[in-house]
């Protein structure tokens, strides 16, 4: 099954978020969502609050590992 370019850039991103800053992974996608808003970005915004999702549900060691490499 092929996944489409959005949604595995938004895995790349969640996977480089907890490699770089572990639990506070959320944070800083929540952070980068929030940009977007303001810059009136929605696809940018809607890119980040997948990401958020992925966050929420994968364990960070899981993403370390490399699962998100679907």
């Amino acid at each position: 099954m092929a996944v489409d370019e959005d949604e595995r850039r938004a895995w790349q991103e969640a996977h480089w978020l907890v490699r770089e800053f572990g639990a506070e992974a959320p944070l800083y996608a929540a952070m980068k969502a929030e940009k977007a808003i303001e810059q009136k970005d929605f696809g940018r915004c809607a890119r980040w609050k997948r990401v958020l999702e992925i966050l929420a549900d994968k364990p960070a060691a899981e993403l370390r590992r490399g699962v998100a490499g679907r």
